[in-house]
């Protein structure tokens, strides 16, 4: 019995301190909905996941008049060194959430042309592991 009970503690108090020392991306892209500019009507939250690898890009179809907004969370409530940018089909930087080597957490772009977009996230040295992002739109 008393193993059983040192079991039990260590999988919920253990298993509690190695949850909580990892990012959770899935929550941190949905913090990021209410951060949407006033007016902007959410589309799709990201997660934003290092693992390993030097970037990460998701594809979504822009249509032409409409302004879309993509924003960056990470657990620090600011969002330096991970790194938003948006490209159009034919794979031209459109925007950037790093400007004159600063950081910016949102940009928006009114796109020209419907079309397939790509959104790359990568990370500076100095970036968190992980993070979040959502996209908005408003016409």
């Amino acid at each position: 019995m008393k193993k059983l009970f040192v079991f039990v503690f260590s999988v919920f108090v253990l298993g509690g301190f190695n949850a909580t020392a990892q990012c959770n991306a899935e929550t941190l892209s949905t913090l990021c909905i209410p951060k949407l500019a006033s007016g902007y009507n959410f589309l799709k939250s990201y997660k934003v996941e290092k693992g390993g690898k030097e970037f990460v890009e998701y594809s979504y179809v822009f249509t032409k008049g409409t302004q879309y907004m993509i924003n960056i969370c990470a657990p620090e409530e600011n969002a330096n060194g991970i790194i938003v940018t948006l490209e159009d089909s034919d794979r031209n930087m459109v925007a950037s959430s790093k400007v004159n080597d600063q950081y910016i957490t949102a940009i928006a772009y009114p796109c020209k042309n419907t079309g397939i977009y790509y959104i790359r996230y990568t990370f500076d040295d100095t970036a968190a592991a992980c993070g979040g992002s959502a996209l908005g739109f408003k016409r």
